[in-house]
Formats: C-alpha cells, sequence, structure tokens
C-alpha cells in the first residue's frame, strides 16, 4: 500500500486552504443556528450523558419532534469548539477546513490502491476543490460528513489488510474496522455504508472474481458437481462477521431512536407525501439531479426544500427521459465492472461502490429524508466520482495526440 508522501501532503493542504481560506469568515448561517447557537449540549454545565441521549440538534431522542439523527461524536466536537472559544465562529469553521484536508489527505491514500501516483493526486485535487463540498466544509453542520468520512476511508483502509499470506484471514484489521465503522456511524449514519464497500472490495478486488465465475461457481454446487472452494468459505467467513457486527449497530440504532422514524412535513419534502406514481417517479428522477450536481455543479443552492424542484406526476413528463439515461448508463457501468476481470474495471466498480453505497441512505428510495436535494451527502459519494475522472484522465493522457490537452484541462479545471 503507497503512502502518502510530506509534498503530496503539502500540495493538498496548500489547494484546501487556498479554496476554503474565506470560509473562515462565514459565521453561522442556516441549521448552524440550530445546531451550534441554540444547542444547550455544547454549554459545560451539560452533562456529558446528554449528547449520547439527544439528537444532532439536542432534542432529546425519546421526543416525537426529534430529527432522529444521532451524531454525538459530531456534537462532542462542537462542545469542544465552545470550550476553547465558545461561539467565536472562526474555530468552528477553520475545524472544518482541517478535517477536510484530513480527509483528502487520507482519500489519496485510498486512491493509490486502485489507481497510479498522478491519477491518484488528479482525485484527490478535483475532490479538494470540487464545489459541492461548498455546504459540508463551510457550514458548520457539515462537520457530520468530514467526520464520518474520516473513519469511513480509516475503516475501509483498515479492512484491506486483513488478507494475509497464501489468503489466510488477519482478524485484527477486521476488528478495527468494526469499531471504526461505529465511530464512523456516531459522527453520522451514513457511515455505516462502508461495510458494503468492504464486501463487494472483498469479493471482486482481493479475491479477485467475476460475476461470472460467482454464477458459473453457484451452479456447479447445484448441480453437486462441485464443493466450495476453502478460498470461498474463508471470504464467505469474513463477510459473515462483516455483516453480523453491521447487523448489530443497526439494532443499536433503532434501539436508539426507540423504532421510530422521524415525521417529515410537505415542506421538507413535497414527494414524500405525494400519491404514486408522482412519489415514485420523482424519487427517481432525483438520482440523475444528484449525478448531474457532480458532473456540473454550476447551480448550487443552499436550501432545495419545497418547489425547487417541481414533481414528477405523469410517465409523459420529458424528465422521465433523464431518469432513464442515467439508469441505463449506471447498469452499463455496473455490467461492464462485474463481468471483465482487469484493473479497469476494479477501479470503475470501485468508483461505483463510493458512489451508490454512501448515497443510499439519503436517496429516498427506501424510506423517505428531510429534504429533496442536500448537497452535503454528495461529500462522500464525490470520491467515487473522483476515483472515474481521473481514471478516465488516465485512460486519455496515455494517448499521446492527448496528453497535452488532458493535462491542460485538468489544470484549468482544478484551478
Amino acid at each position: 500500500m503507497a503512502d502518502v508522501s510530506l509534498k503530496e501532503a503539502a500540495l493538498i493542504l496548500g489547494v484546501v486552504a487556498a479554496c476554503y481560506w474565506n470560509s473562515l469568515f462565514c459565521g453561522f448561517v442556516f441549521d448552524d443556528v440550530s445546531a451550534i447557537l441554540d444547542n444547550k449540549d455544547l454549554h459545560p454545565s451539560t452533562p456529558l450523558k446528554n449528547l449520547f441521549q439527544n439528537d444532532f440538534w439536542g432534542t432529546p431522542m425519546s421526543e416525537e419532534r426529534s430529527h432522529k439523527s444521532y451524531r454525538p461524536l459530531t456534537v462532542l466536537t462542537f462542545r469542544l469548539n465552545y470550550l476553547f472559544s465558545e461561539l467565536n465562529a472562526v474555530s468552528y469553521h477553520f475545524l472544518n477546513l482541517v478535517f477536510h484536508a484530513v480527509v483528502c489527505i487520507v482519500f489519496l491514500k485510498v486512491c493509490k490502491l486502485f489507481l497510479d501516483s498522478r491519477s491518484s493526486i488528479v482525485a484527490s485535487l478535483l475532490f479538494a476543490v470540487h464545489p459541492i463540498h461548498t455546504e459540508a466544509v463551510t457550514g458548520v453542520v457539515g462537520r457530520a460528513e468530514l467526520l464520518s468520512s474520516i473513519f469511513f476511508l480509516a475503516a475501509f483502509l483498515s479492512y484491506t489488510k486483513s488478507k494475509g499470506p497464501d489468503n489466510t484471514i488477519v482478524w485484527t484489521p477486521i476488528a478495527v474496522t468494526v469499531f471504526l465503522v461505529a465511530v464512523a456511524t456516531l459522527c453520522k449514519e451514513q457511515g455505516i455504508t462502508v461495510v458494503g464497500i468492504c464486501c463487494i472490495y472483498e469479493v471482486f478486488i482481493a479475491q479477485g472474481y467475476t460475476l461470472p465465475v460467482l454464477l458459473d461457481t453457484a451452479v456447479q454446487i447445484l448441480r453437486g458437481k462441485g464443493s466450495i472452494p476453502f478460498s470461498m468459505l474463508q471470504t464467505l467467513l469474513k463477510l459473515i462477521v462483516l455483516m453480523f457486527s453491521t447487523l448489530l449497530l443497526v439494532v443499536v440504532r433503532v434501539q436508539v431512536i426507540q423504532s421510530q422514524l422521524p415525521v417529515f412535513t410537505r415542506f421538507d419534502n413535497p414527494a414524500a407525501v405525494s400519491p404514486s406514481p408522482a412519489r415514485q417517479l420523482t424519487f427517481n428522477y432525483l438520482l440523475p439531479v444528484n449525478a448531474w450536481l457532480l458532473l456540473n455543479p454550476s447551480e448550487l443552492c443552499c436550501d432545495w426544500t419545497m418547489g425547487t424542484i417541481p414533481l414528477v406526476e405523469s410517465l409523459l413528463d420529458v424528465r422521465n427521459v433523464a431518469t432513464l439515461t442515467f439508469f441505463c448508463f449506471l447498469g452499463s457501468l455496473v455490467v461492464f465492472s462485474l463481468r471483465y476481470p482487469g484493473d479497469s474495471s476494479k477501479t470503475v466498480l470501485m468508483g461505483l461502490c463510493l458512489i451508490v453505497l454512501p448515497f443510499i441512505p439519503a436517496s429516498n428510495l427506501f424510506f423517505p429524508v428531510g429534504f429533496v436535494v442536500a448537497e452535503r451527502v454528495l461529500y462522500v459519494p464525490s470520491m467515487g466520482f473522483c476515483i472515474l475522472v481521473a481514471h478516465g484522465w488516465k485512460k486519455l493522457s496515455n494517448k499521446r495526440y492527448l496528453s497535452i490537452c488532458t493535462y491542460f484541462y485538468s489544470s484549468i479545471l482544478i484551478s
């Protein structure tokens, strides 16, 4: 596993500082008011145990009006800010900037698992300056994304060390992974999705299986013409341990919210309270909307509530073409990454995993959330996007007649 050099770290720190230094003077805005100014859990006079009994906004989890967002470790960092500077917003923003820089450096280390050194730098620099991160980095409440991402990536890096010589299992990194997943989840709920990424990494990257190989093996076993290979049994054992640990975390999380989902209004998420098929069509249309924000973040918004995106109420709505195109493109990438062996398909697969899996809790597809679109939840998915862009950049730069153009346009893009 390649390490991050001091020069690379200094370059990333410099780029992050140049991009976000002005955020130090932003003050408290929007949700910061509820999470910081009105949150008594930050005060030293409030018992620490309250952080583990209340939600992100300081409301007891037992109350119906609670948002059910359980992020005690993030609130603890707010409390540390308050301890040293009370309500001086500069210190809160400065810590956000530091956390973003740490995420970028750890992300560079992850990129080096799947990309060469130059492409990894491109991916990390693009991630460092991507405009979609404006809300997560400059908004103090966006710290939940930053903190969770640090432990999210650390958990994945730990898991990559669980394969020993001769395909043996090294249990210590797995135990560390489970611990880091729990910590990431206590910073923000989507931290638990790293388990899915670890599972896919184990099957298709570490073990090198492809979907045709897995299907052929399953058919042979069902026909009684073969047995499960020992290496596959070891893989199953690791996956069972991961999934069981995840199940325990989910059970604990459900107990914390007392088996109640938060209640959202039409103002927060109009599609969630709309009848079929408007609800399903709109939620599916929001997927290409988020993808377009990653690809072309030219029109960002601080608040996507109510009517910012009109409901898709009919199958004849032209916006369904965007939805269909998105799923066709995504499906083609999935087929390529799962069907064919090789480093390119593995890189595409991991990029897709980072885009899709962390976004699932915010997708509205399985349960409603309290927003239509929220740019901050694209913080982790943008990592997968940056990996795919850097991989494409590598492919183009290897062609002699395109190499100069790719370096030129990439420098303009990042600057």
